[in-house]
């Protein structure tokens, strides 16, 4: 008996230990990085746990030391293999910074020049514009997600055995443009895709060919690749899942592992150097870290250099803070640099609930080494209590109504003298504060307020920009756009005969929505969407008349301004859009 309670203390001072974080010296010795890796090994196990993430892997890099790498859990879970250092993974959209190097090599030999018209590079490349000459859009802004084309040429992009990504230039000619160039931030996974299409044009190399020659294996990269392929197994809360494929190589088409990025960071680092051999110039380098969107009204804190975005991961007295992120349906992945700093950081993840922590890790690590390196530690976080202030009535005329979002539609309600957002099936309580803005509360069951300390740092304000009535929300001290207000607008009557449920006829063997349906609610035409792989997850987004038969998504940024083709095919409406083909369901009236 006395043995078993002797083991039980053990055990539970054990597990104490394992929730209990390292304690941090009272002095980091310049250059010792033991405290970095202690505290993020505790903090990676920990969120791991938390968020069921089965396999992660890390790399730290001091100029050109590796100074930690490491992986965690298992890259098969079946098979026993761990994940290490070299654990392949399918990094997503990190392939854009890549994509950008790559532009800016073609750039220095005089290949092409990233401000003069795409078109020049890839003549068979056209769209349609309601809004601006498509000849200016530029291997620029199309870097900056400012081009103004559509985010996606969706049919097609992710299925078991897509085709190749250079489909897509012809496939869009009778697309439209999204929004004039330069406008506003509007993320395009097509502009990058049609960037490296320019690639394959001007090199006269494949994309993936150029990119190996070029780029990996000068870097010593071995073993990455771009290709429409799944590297490993990727989890969901344990679980192995079923990985798709994506298309679109220079925007998501990346495989590499913790220890091959490092190296990449290793050139950055180096003014664009690796082993002797120049891979870009120190002043390419420098022209892709600088602010390129500071007059873009609508970008309102958010900045952008050419293929790295240097707003979002926040390492306060760290100076410039360039990332990128590569989000699939089934990894995660995360890269920081600290330019002036010369430190960075990957990690990489395979799976589907690891989002959240794979940002949390790679800024705690850079903040601790910013600390080793520099001994340069983070200011102490104030914690000022928002000022709440009464409703007005001029804030309910302002904010009742209907917003597109980031997120999808939301809907805002005065309701027993609150302003009440429905928000994904959700309702949050909108709290009036200072100097214009508002805070939320969530409401459990719809009743019930709860206050979440997430929501509580965060404010939303609403302002007038070039027409517009947009929504900012701000984190940090940095605001960025989020939606836009609007209005209801006269529907054709012959549109809503477009109202009802549709079925997708040219399906592919991949991820597609489980029910498609066009509603006309509150003056609104809207789009309802669910997906078996989110249940109870609705969707919405809300269309309004462009022409006699076209209708574009309503807000401002990415997947917004978009087209859809309306057509009737003898008595049966059909829907297009990006590539899909819709058919009204016929309704049963039995």
């Amino acid at each position: 008996m006395q043995a078993s309670r002797i083991f039980c203390a053990i055990s539970i001072i054990a597990l104490s230990a394992c929730s209990t974080p390292p304690q941090k010296p009272t002095a980091i010795v310049h250059g010792d990085y033991s405290y970095t890796r202690e505290y993020i090994t505790w903090l990676i196990e920990r969120e791991m746990d938390d968020a069921d993430v089965t396999g992660l892997s890390i790399a730290l890099v001091d100029d050109q030391q590796v100074v930690w790498e490491q992986g965690f859990g298992y890259a098969d879970k079946q098979a026993n293999l761990k994940a290490t250092p070299d654990t392949l993974y399918h990094l997503g959209s990190i392939a854009k910074v890549f994509t950008a190097t790559a532009t800016m090599q073609l750039a220095e030999q005089g290949k092409l020049d990233i401000d003069q018209p795409l078109r020049r590079y890839l003549p068979e490349f056209s769209i349609k514009s309601r809004v601006d000459d498509i000849n200016k859009i530029t291997p620029r802004n199309i870097m900056t997600h400012h081009s103004g084309l559509p985010c996606n040429w969706v049919h097609g992009m992710s299925e078991r055995n897509p085709g190749p990504f250079t489909e897509v230039v012809t496939a869009v000619k009778d697309e439209y443009m999204a929004y004039p160039p330069d406008y506003v931030f509007a993320y395009s996974n097509l502009g990058v895709t049609l960037l490296g299409a320019g690639i394959e044009k001007q090199s006269g190399e494949c994309y993936a060919c150029y990119m190996n020659k070029h780029l990996l294996l000068p870097l010593g990269m071995t073993h990455s690749e771009f290709a429409s392929r799944i590297p490993g197994k990727s989890y969901d809360r344990g679980k192995e899942i079923d990985a798709i494929p994506l298309r679109d190589l220079p925007s998501g088409g990346l495989i590499s592992s913790a220890s091959d990025i490092g190296h990449f960071m290793q050139m950055v680092f180096a003014d664009g150097k690796y082993d002797s051999r120049q891979i870009v110039k120190p002043e390419s380098l420098r022209e892709m870290f600088r602010v390129q969107n500071a007059n873009v009204e609508l970008d309102f804190d958010f900045k952008m250099g050419l293929g790295w975005m240097l707003s979002g991961i926040d390492v306060p007295r760290a100076g410039t803070v360039a990332s990128h992120g590569g989000t699939t349906l089934n990894y995660h992945s995360l890269m920081v640099v600290l330019p002036e700093q010369k430190l960075g950081v990957v990690v990489l993840s395979n799976s589907v609930t690891a989002e959240a922590m794979v940002g949390k890790v790679a800024t705690e690590t850079l903040k601790l080494a910013l600390e080793a390196k520099r001994g340069i530690t983070q200011p102490v976080k104030e914690t000022r209590e928002a000022k709440e202030v009464p409703l007005t009535e001029a804030d309910v005329r302002a904010y009742d109504g209907y917003f597109d979002t980031l997120i999808g539609l939301v809907k805002v309600s005065a309701k027993s003298g609150d302003l009440v957002a429905e928000v994904m099936g959700q309702q949050l309580e909108l709290i009036p504060r200072e100097e214009n803005q508002f805070g939320a509360r969530f409401r459990l069951f719809g009743f019930i307020p709860l206050k979440i300390g997430a929501l509580d740092e965060l404010n939303i304000s609403l302002h007038r920009i070039d027409g517009h009535d947009v929504l900012a929300l701000k984190s940090n001290n940095q605001s960025m756009l989020i939606g836009e207000k609007i209005e209801p607008v006269a529907i054709p009557p012959r549109m809503l005969d477009y109202v009802g449920e549709y079925e997708i006829i040219n399906k592919y063997d991949g991820p597609l929505p489980q029910s498609v349906r066009i509603l006309y609610e509150d003056g609104l035409l809207i789009g309802a969407f669910t997906f078996a792989e989110k249940p109870g997850f609705v969707f919405r987004v809300a269309f309004k008349p462009v022409g006699a038969d076209e209708l574009v998504t309503e807000g401002l940024g990415p997947g917004k301004g978009e087209t859809l083709h309306l057509k009737r095919l003898g008595t049966e409406p059909h829907i297009y859009f990006s590539g899909f083909d819709l058919r009204k369901k016929p309704v049963n009236h039995s």
